[in-house]
């Protein structure tokens, strides 16, 4: 089985779709550039996590230790757990993919949540083109928005309302999870463990230990 496009869908479908989530890309990668500059970031710094992490979640909640005075390790183990959730979309993905598992791995590096959701079938397979042209319509703007992020020294991040970018996204992505009561359960108790170790413990790890609680209820409540 491969992810040809037997079904018509092909890399330039999925540029056309993902041009939408492209712009709100950019706009997003922008204020991760503001921010990360202000946080202390160097230009390249940024500009080089842009382009080989490409996980906005990622991004940001590395940068929210590190600005908050965490170390290298926390923001790592941050960004890792929350990616985790692409290990099972790589899962799902990968017999869609061509090529031996070195190929299929490299090509699954251009998945992202939309690109993911997008070229689902609805049968348990994906557009493999489909998947690539949506990925690649957001990636660009990701990366040129850190470009225009950190190179622009007139952006104002209060004035463009940049800052209230950060928050937003997460609130979205938390909105999004919380489907049922279950979840929302596992979620208050994340920001409980978080709330509760922020007086005691050293900057990232409340966050660490608030994820790793998450992901321990979620896989619980399966």
């Amino acid at each position: 089985m491969d992810g040809s496009a037997e079904h018509g869908r092909h890399w330039q479908d999925g540029v056309r779709d993902g041009a939408p989530f492209g712009a709100a890309a950019f706009v997003l990668a922008v204020s991760f550039g503001v921010v990360a500059t202000d946080a202390g970031m160097p230009a390249v710094a940024a500009i080089v996590m842009s382009a080989l992490v490409y996980s906005g979640s990622g991004q940001f909640a590395a940068l929210g230790i590190v600005d908050s005075g965490g170390g290298v390790g926390a923001a790592v183990g941050a960004a890792a757990l929350v990616g985790s959730r692409f290990l099972p979309m790589g899962f799902a993905l990968g017999p869609s993919l061509r090529g031996n598992r070195l190929r299929r791995a490299l090509e699954g590096q251009a998945t992202v949540d939309a690109s993911w959701a997008m070229a689902a079938r609805g049968d348990g397979r994906f557009d493999r083109e489909y998947l690539f042209g949506h990925s690649a319509a957001q990636y660009v703007p990701w990366v040129v928005g850190t470009v225009v992020g950190v190179v622009v020294p007139a952006l104002d991040t209060r004035a463009l309302g940049l800052d209230a970018v950060f928050p937003a996204f997460f609130l979205a992505i938390l909105a999004g999870e919380v489907r049922d009561r279950l979840r929302l359960g596992v979620v208050l108790a994340g920001a409980a463990v978080a709330l509760a170790l922020v007086p005691v413990a050293p900057p990232g790890l409340p966050v660490l230990a608030a994820s790793a609680a998450a992901l321990v209820g979620l896989r619980g409540s399966r």
